[in-house]
């Protein structure tokens, strides 16, 4: 089964308040990429809890979505990554990560990134818009060990520059694949879901 894991741990210094809690449409930011996520053809998702755990998991927990605790989420999204690799039951086949505060992500990027992870017969899946490279990225779980072993201060590029021929660039098509929300800014310039 492949599996989005979807960050939610971080503590939203930059935004001022818990950036994944605020409003965006009829949900709150977390809430609308969980929504995108369940909508794939992922099979479960697997939420990550970290700063604020009790105020995100409430917030989640009438979705039908598992959960797992970073303990140690100052030390980034790596650590993130692992805690939810972690979790992962042992018949999972590959996860797809996904952003908490990328909530403006529609969840036919997630079927993209699956799709050619199906057909590609890769490891490593990311999306790409005008040659930039995105999120989410799909890790075949054969890699699960080697992530759980990475430094959280190098991330996930240490695992990309280490299997270059195993990496599968597909075309999203959406630019939104390289926005998140980090700032007051990013969040009052986003367009509003209709």
């Amino acid at each position: 089964m492949i599996w989005a894991v979807v960050l939610a741990a971080g503590e939203s210094r930059r935004m001022g308040t818990q950036k994944l809690l605020l409003p965006f449409g009829d949900a709150t930011v977390v809430a609308a990429v969980v929504r995108a996520a369940q909508a794939s053809r992922a099979g479960r998702t697997l939420v990550v809890l970290g700063a604020d755990r009790v105020a995100v998991r409430l917030e989640l927990e009438p979705r039908d979505v598992e959960f797992a605790v970073n303990e140690d989420y100052q030390l980034g999204m790596l650590s993130s990554v692992q805690a939810g690799f972690r979790t992962l039951p042992a018949d999972a086949e590959a996860a797809v990560v996904m952003l908490g505060d990328q909530p403006f992500l529609p969840s036919r990027v997630v079927d993209a990134v699956i799709g050619a992870y199906e057909e590609g017969g890769k490891g490593i899946v990311v999306p790409t818009f005008q040659g930039r490279r995105g999120h989410p990225v799909l890790i075949d779980l054969k890699y699960g060990e080697e992530v759980l072993a990475l430094d959280p201060a190098d991330g996930l590029r240490r695992l990309m520059r280490a299997h270059p021929a195993d990496i599968f660039e597909v075309d999203a098509g959406d630019a939104n694949i390289l926005r998140d929300l980090d700032t007051p800014e990013d969040y009052a310039g986003l367009p509003k879901p209709s």
